[in-house]
C-alpha cells in the first residue's frame, strides 16, 4: 500500500497536539493529525479549568507569546473564577485567590484542532497510531511516512512506547462528570474525607459543574469508581451523562522527551502540575516549543535536542517544585485524614498558596 507522506506526523488531537500542528503548519511544514476517536474532546475525561494568563505567566515566566497562544473565544469560557477553596478531611477551607476560568473541554479541544486546520495541518478522525516500520508509522488507516513524528497521545503514549522513550511512572487514575445545578465561582478541591491520598473537585460552569475525584494507586483500597460514588454521594451531586477516567501524570517531567525524529508532548512528557493535576496550558506551551524546534530542524538543520533544552529552561523549574512538593505531601499528609488534617493547618494559606502556583512552600 503506498503510503501518505507528510513532514510532521502528529499523534493525538488535544490541547498538545493541536497546538503543535498549528505552529508546525504555520511554518509552511506539511503537518498531518490523527487523533483515535471519532469526535475530537469526546468524551470529556478529565477537569475543565484554565488558569489566567498572568496566572500561567507568574507560574512559568521563561515561556514566550502567551497572548496569542492563549486567545480563547468568550464564549468557551463558561465561568469566570474568583479563587481556589481548598478543604480540609474536618471541612475547614481556605480560600485563595486564584484567577481563571471553566471551559467544556470538548469544544476547547475542537476549537485548537480547528485552528491547526486553518493553519494548514490535515486533520484524519478515526486513525490509530499502530505502530513502526523502519520510516513508515502504521495506522489504521494506512501507512504514513513522516520527517517527524511527535506523541501527544497521553500518559500511556504508543508513540513512546514504539520509539523507545520513556513513560510517566505511576499515573494517578482520576474519573469525572458533569452535574446539574448552582455553584460559587470557587473551583473547590476536598483533600482527604474519601479515601487515603484521594482528592476530589467540583469546577463552576453557568448551570453546573465538573466534578471528580483522582487518587495515589499506591495508597488505594477501592477503585477510582468507587471513591467517585462516595463523593458524589456526599455532596448530594445530581449527575448528567457518563462518568468518564484517565489517567493524569503526577511524578513530574520526563528525561528524554525526544529522540531521532521523535517528540512527545503534554501528557505524554508528564508536563503536567502534580500539585493540582493541571496540564492543558503546559500541553500548549510544551506544543509551540514543540513546533519551533521542528521547524528549526526540518527547515535550518537545527538539532530536535532544542526543544528538550527550551522546555528546560520554561517549564522544568516550576514542575519539579510541584513534583517535590507532590512526594512531600504523599508522605507526611496523605497517609490518613488526621495527617491530611494537620499538614493543612501548619502550611497555612501562604505556603498553600505557593504550592497551587508551583513554588516549594517552604520557607
Amino acid at each position: 500500500m503506498s503510503a501518505l507522506k507528510t513532514d510532521v506526523l502528529v499523534v493525538g488531537a488535544g490541547p498538545a497536539g493541536s497546538t503543535v500542528a498549528r505552529y508546525a503548519a504555520l511554518q509552511g511544514l506539511d503537518v498531518t493529525i490523527i487523533e483515535r476517536r471519532s469526535r475530537i474532546g469526546v468524551p470529556v475525561r478529565c477537569g475543565e479549568f484554565m488558569p489566567s494568563i498572568d496566572e500561567v505567566r507568574g507560574m512559568f515566566p521563561e515561556a514566550a507569546g502567551m497572548e496569542e497562544l492563549f486567545d480563547i473565544p468568550s464564549p468557551l469560557r463558561r465561568r469566570e473564577i474568583e479563587a481556589i477553596r481548598l478543604v480540609t478531611p474536618k471541612g475547614r477551607s481556605y480560600d485563595l485567590p486564584f484567577q481563571g476560568y471553566s471551559t467544556d473541554r470538548d469544544r476547547f479541544d475542537q476549537h485548537l484542532a480547528s485552528q491547526a486546520v486553518s493553519a494548514g495541518a490535515e486533520l484524519m478522525t478515526s486513525c490509530a497510531f499502530q505502530r513502526r516500520e523502519g520510516d513508515r508509522f502504521m495506522t489504521s488507516q494506512g501507512p504514513i511516512e513522516a520527517k517527524v513524528l511527535v506523541g501527544a497521545d497521553g500518559p500511556g503514549s504508543r508513540v513512546a512506547r514504539e520509539t523507545g522513550l520513556p513513560l510517566p511512572k505511576d499515573p494517578y487514575p482520576a474519573v469525572t462528570a458533569q452535574a446539574e445545578g448552582d455553584f460559587e465561582p470557587v473551583l473547590v478541591m476536598f483533600f482527604g474525607g474519601i479515601a487515603p491520598g484521594a482528592y476530589g473537585w467540583i469546577i463552576p460552569k453557568d448551570g453546573g459543574a465538573n466534578v471528580g475525584v483522582g487518587h495515589n494507586p499506591r495508597l488505594a483500597d477501592r477503585s477510582t469508581s468507587e471513591y467517585f460514588r462516595r463523593f458524589a454521594e456526599g455532596q448530594g451531586f445530581s449527575l448528567e451523562g457518563r462518568v468518564s477516567g484517565k489517567h493524569v501524570p503526577a511524578q513530574g517531567p520526563i528525561s528524554p522527551i525526544h529522540g531521532e525524529g521523535v517528540l512527545t508532548v503534554g501528557d505524554a512528557a508528564g508536563h503536567v502540575m502534580a500539585v493540582n493535576g493541571g496540564g492543558v496550558p503546559l500541553a500548549m506551551i510544551g506544543g509551540r516549543l514543540a513546533a519551533d524546534a521542528i521547524g528549526g530542524h526540518l527547515l535550518r538543520g537545527e538539532p530536535l535536542s532544542l526543544y528538550e533544552d527550551a522546555c528546560r529552561r520554561a517549564l522544568f523549574p516550576r514542575l519539579r517544585s510541584a513534583a517535590w512538593t507532590k512526594l512531600l505531601a504523599d508522605t507526611f499528609a496523605f497517609g490518613s485524614d488526621l495527617r491530611t488534617e494537620w499538614c493543612m493547618l501548619a502550611l497555612g494559606r501562604r505556603r498553600m498558596a505557593k504550592m497551587l502556583r508551583c513554588r516549594f512552600p517552604f520557607p
